[in-house]
């Protein structure tokens, strides 16, 4: 019996893979298995098709070219439909069943939320969700990065800029009652009593709610001139063009960059909406070469033009791709934070904001611009602004 259990324990010891730890869950030899929970057929899906589809992109790119220190990368994709059911369901399976190494590119807040007790548990990082909360970063904890302006920050920089550039002083919010909606309440609010100005009237909604003829007449009543949008895509256009067929052509709408999107602009009547902006949009015809390359890379393997969405999910593959390339070969979740942490003014091909960590640094970037709708395209209206 000794001799068999000798035996058994060094065939174990000879299957471990090699450059690993027996305990790196989701790495072995020549493969590093990740995992992204997002919303394929919700209301979220325009982000969560596009973000995959470049993810994969990404991350096919780095395979191609040999993968890092030796290993492939496999990205499995789970539908949470934008539910906190489904969500919880589908990081369950990724922790359990597939067994990842870590999520990237994670979508929504109130389904990252739900998540993390359980993933953080399994000691599985959490890389660059698509929700800009606070929470993404805060409270510290070792497994979660973020790379860009939380909606706070974003909502403080288009309130500080109204107030000051355009005179504001009747300031509204229209949100969704969600944890993301409730970030821009909050981030509205901190501005606002730092300016010596109020939030005079707020109403909320469902992400699925459809006619918003009521909180729009209940915000022209209150007497608002800046609006402030806890909203995504469908929820901005229909209050907007609501408002402007009303009549209503003195009130600024500006959401978070949860607006920011190619449909919210393209959109028929969205002319003068406001978003607060991260990165440059994937315009097929943008001034920067190397998102026109991007732009005809992802067309060409998807036959669609992406999204912002797929620029956030690039660049959450990308900062992924460069942590682990510097956690060395002996891969594991302590090598990996470290090398997440050593990033140090990295630029992606978006001419989006630097970004750094560090041992206590958690947020990579703070600052964001305001961009306008004119003639259906985003157009940058000012600078980087930040705190």
């Amino acid at each position: 019996m000794g001799q068999k259990l000798a035996l058994a324990v060094a065939a174990a010891l000879v299957a471990l893979p090699a450059g690993a730890s027996a305990e790196t869950r989701g790495v072995t030899r020549d493969e590093i298995v990740l995992g992204m929970p997002t919303d394929l057929s919700g209301v979220a899906a325009t982000y969560g098709v596009s973000s995959s589809n470049a993810a994969k992109m990404r991350f096919d790119e780095i395979n191609d070219a040999g993968g890092i220190h030796g290993r492939k990368i496999r990205l499995i994709i789970e539908d949470q439909g934008y539910q906190v059911p489904k969500a919880v369901q589908a990081c369950n399976k990724l922790i359990n069943r597939d067994k990842v190494f870590a999520f990237v590119g994670p979508l929504g807040t109130p389904m990252n939320n739900a998540c993390f007790k359980d993933q953080f548990e399994a000691n599985v990082p959490n890389m660059f969700p698509l929700s800009a909360a606070r929470s993404m970063y805060e409270p510290f904890h070792r497994l979660k990065f973020y790379g860009a302006a939380s909606y706070v920050d974003q909502i403080r920089s288009a309130v500080d800029y109204f107030v000051k550039e355009k005179g504001k002083k009747n300031i509204c919010v229209m949100y969704q009652d969600t944890d993301f909606g409730k970030e821009i309440v909050v981030g509205a609010e901190m501005q606002a009593k730092k300016l010596g100005v109020k939030v005079v009237e707020q109403t909320a909604h469902k992400p699925t709610d459809q006619d918003f003829t009521a909180p729009i007449t209940k915000l022209r009543q209150a007497g608002c001139d800046l609006i402030l949008m806890g909203t995504i895509v469908r929820d901005s256009i229909v209050p907007y063009t609501t408002a402007r067929k009303m009549g209503w052509n003195e009130v600024d709408f500006v959401g978070s960059a949860a607006v920011y999107d190619l449909v919210v602009g393209a959109a028929q009547g969205m002319e003068g909406f406001y978003g607060m902006g991260l990165t440059e949009m994937p315009y097929p015809d943008s001034p920067v070469a190397s998102v026109r390359e991007f732009v005809e890379k992802y067309k060409k393997r998807f036959n669609i033009d992406p999204n912002i969405g797929a620029v956030y999910g690039y660049v959450a593959a990308d900062l992924t791709v460069t942590g682990l390339k510097n956690a060395g070969k002996d891969l594991t979740v302590d090598s990996f934070v470290k090398g997440m942490e050593s990033i140090k003014g990295y630029k992606d091909i978006f001419n989006g904001p630097e970004v750094n960590f560090g041992p206590n640094i958690r947020q990579g970037a703070s600052s964001s611009f305001l961009a306008v709708v004119k003639g259906g395209r985003w157009t940058r209206v000012t600078q980087p602004l930040g705190f």
